[in-house]
């Protein structure tokens, strides 16, 4: 696996060598934040509120609900997982699809909220093939946002601010995120089994509109459909 890993990486090395030099001296050159700063820390704000969300279910968290939920094998959440990576994998490739049809904005929300009510639903199902079908179905939508948010951050800063906007926005998002598994793991060791999954779902959902109404009206280069 790490050989495989390592060949990846190599190949990915490849990749990059073989695109196209830009024209260096036309390059306007990185500076901090200006016109863009409110945009700016208004995102990095509500990105954070969506990654703390998300460390409410990562994936080791995830297991243990299903393993003390539903007596779900080590082998069935192996396949179970590796069918969620795909379906991942599956919606970001989606996503530019998407994004062109209706818009960076639209896409971000409109296909992550009905990921997290998804997510509600399977913390409250009955039995355990709904629960997964309704996880599988928030797979193939919930990562939709992730290039598409990428691509809306740049898009609404000029091009100078673009590298002080990606930290302003990740490093919050990074720091938000590492508070929340230890908020699940005592939810989970208190008995609350689908406490987790549904603050997950019901800080997300409350993200996404948010966003909605904080942006709807911002008119913001190649977000359109």
């Amino acid at each position: 696996m790490f050989v495989l890993y390592g060949l990846l990486g190599g190949l990915v090395w490849l990749l990059y060598r073989a695109l196209p030099a830009g024209d260096i001296s036309t390059r306007s050159l990185p500076a901090p934040l200006g016109p863009s700063r409110s945009i700016v820390f208004k995102l990095a704000m509500l990105f954070s509120v969506d990654a703390f969300a998300g460390g409410l279910v990562v994936n080791s968290l995830l297991t243990l609900w299903l393993f003390e939920g539903f007596g779900l094998s080590t082998g069935e959440a192996g396949t179970f997982f590796f069918c969620t990576g795909l379906l991942s994998a599956g919606s970001k490739l989606a996503a530019p699809v998407v994004a062109r049809k209706i818009g960076l904005l639209n896409t971000m929300v409109f296909t992550h909220i009905p990921a997290n009510v998804c997510l509600i639903f399977a913390a409250i199902a009955p039995n355990v093939e709904i629960a997964l079908t309704l996880l599988l179905v928030r797979s193939a939508l919930s990562q939709m946002d992730v290039p598409t948010r990428t691509t809306y951050v740049m898009a609404a800063v000029t091009p100078p601010e673009r590298a002080a906007a990606a930290s302003f926005t990740t490093v919050p998002r990074s720091l938000a995120s590492i508070l929340s598994p230890s908020l699940a793991g005592a939810l989970l060791a208190g008995g609350l089994l689908s406490a987790p999954l549904i603050a997950c779902g019901a800080l997300k959902i409350a993200y996404d509109l948010a966003l909605l109404v904080s942006f709807r009206h911002v008119n913001v280069p190649l977000d359109r459909g």
